[in-house]
């Protein structure tokens, strides 16, 4: 018996941390009008990665990423660590410009406040200038500095993801 209340003990924990928002079914339905394009692959080559690393400020821990393309827009699906727990983050991009960032997943104890969209609205209509930051200063939310950084790095990220894609179609 004692088991068994620490165990739901452990598991309420685990879900007052971990909040997803939107599915990333959902969200692809709704950007795409439930006409999903395929899933196509970015390979992290040894071209891209130390932009990749520059940009993350750590090794890349993956090699590939996912992204969905129709005729306009690029969307991103990406994670990265806000101080110890991933965020997912959802990035629509448009002729090199953020369309939208959304969080889709919020894993930490705090810092979930980047999830509003009084916060990612800063993010419409960047891009990304040559040495890889954002064309504009997102303000931060105090408290939350290390959830600010996560969404600045995966909007840098999608943005550069989506030139080195516009560049191979050329």
């Amino acid at each position: 018996m004692f088991k068994k209340i620490v165990l739901l003990f452990f598991m309420n924990c685990a879900v007052i941390y971990a909040e997803t928002y939107q599915s990333k079914e959902d969200f692809l339905n709704y950007t795409f009008a439930n006409n999903i394009p395929e899933p196509q692959l970015l390979w992290v080559s040894k071209e891209i990665r130390p932009s990749v690393e520059k940009i993350l400020q750590h090794k890349a821990g993956f090699l590939r990423t996912r992204y969905w393309q129709d005729k306009t827009k690029t969307v991103w699906i990406l994670d990265e660590i806000g101080k110890t727990k991933l965020i997912t983050v959802a990035v629509i991009i448009e002729q090199q410009q953020i369309v939208q960032l959304k969080v889709l997943a919020f894993r930490e104890s705090r810092g979930w406040e980047v999830k509003h969209e009084f916060f990612t609205q800063q993010f419409e209509k960047i891009g990304l200038d040559n040495d890889l930051r954002l064309t504009q200063a997102i303000d931060g939310i105090s408290g939350a500095t290390l959830s600010v950084r996560a969404l600045t790095k995966t909007a840098q990220l999608a943005l550069l993801f989506d030139k080195k894609i516009n560049e191979e179609e050329k």
